[in-house]
């Protein structure tokens, strides 16, 4: 690992799960950054941050958190993007690399680009881990390892900050690929989003029914509806504003597997027991895919 630091002063906008993770990388694997500067609107976060002592600096105002950086990256929800690119927009330094850690790519540009100063290069990222967990104690500095980081930068964006944000992201132990954005969106859609969505509502459904059944749910459940409350107690403010921000791929997907849904259902109804095992062994046959890929 190279000696000199990627960034002399990496600010990171928002310090729960994602940003917490980026920071303690940046500490104990070295080589990202020289300094790290934490920010968060709220007081408590901003104490405990200063408590558990993964950044250089603290600081509440995300104007004044930016002020000399040469690489912003936003761990915010990506609904507060244009609220939080109004205010740091005239901070941001010639030369800055302002990229970000969003599940959606094409609402990051809508809401970035338009403000984007002279000589700032925009390089959006989206670093394909996580847990159900939020707050500056859930990070942790192994996060990113063996998993998929996704650049989508706009066309045009100067390679060198390109590489920067690549190889900050290989620092912190992801493997680097490159998409535009409007396929990211699609492609999270489907082995994200709508995950996400099916494990809301069946948590929901669960939930809806009568207490004494939703007692006996809660005591005897499988593996199967433990893993979808898993994903179900993922942070409300960021899921909320995925969906909202990458709603017209989402509802693509959720749209075929209704179609899909509908289909296994009639099959069900009707005894179509090849029609069954089809979907069955296709399932089985993509679980395999993801072992071999040592992405399970």
């Amino acid at each position: 690992m190279a000696d000199a630091p990627l960034f002399e002063r990496l600010c990171l906008i928002g310090s729960g799960l994602i940003g917490g993770s980026i920071a303690r990388a940046a500490r104990e694997k070295g080589g990202i950054a020289r300094r790290v500067v934490a920010q968060s609107r709220r007081p408590e976060t901003l104490a405990r941050v200063r408590e558990l002592g993964f950044a250089d600096e603290v600081e509440a105002d995300p104007a004044r958190a930016v002020e000399g950086a040469d690489c912003v990256i936003l761990c915010v929800p990506v609904g507060a993007y244009a609220g939080v690119m109004e205010r740091i927009a005239p901070r941001l330094s010639p030369g800055c690399v302002l990229s970000d850690a969003g599940s959606t790519k094409g609402s990051v540009l809508r809401d970035l680009q338009p403000l984007l100063p002279e000589g700032v290069h925009l390089v959006p990222a989206h670093p394909m881990a996580g847990t159900e967990h939020s707050g500056p104690d859930a990070g942790f500095a192994t996060l990113f390892e063996g998993r998929y980081c996704i650049l989508t930068p706009p066309e045009g964006t100067d390679p060198a900050a390109v590489e920067r944000i690549a190889e900050l992201w290989r620092r912190c132990g992801s493997s680097v690929e490159f998409m535009d954005a409007a396929t990211h969106d699609k492609v999270v859609a489907i082995v994200s989003h709508l995950p996400h969505l099916i494990a809301f509502t069946i948590c929901g459904t669960a939930d809806d029914l009568a207490e004494e059944t939703r007692e006996a749910v809660l005591k005897f459940a499988a593996s199967g509806f433990r893993d979808f409350t898993r994903i179900a107690a993922s942070d409300v403010d960021m899921w909320r504003d995925i969906f909202l921000n990458n709603r017209e791929a989402l509802l693509e997907m959720l749209a075929r597997f209704t179609e899909d849904a509908q289909a296994l259902a009639r099959a069900v109804r009707w005894g179509e027991a090849g029609f069954i095992e089809d979907r069955i062994r296709r399932g089985r046959r993509i679980r395999r895919g993801l072992i071999e890929r040592k992405q399970a």
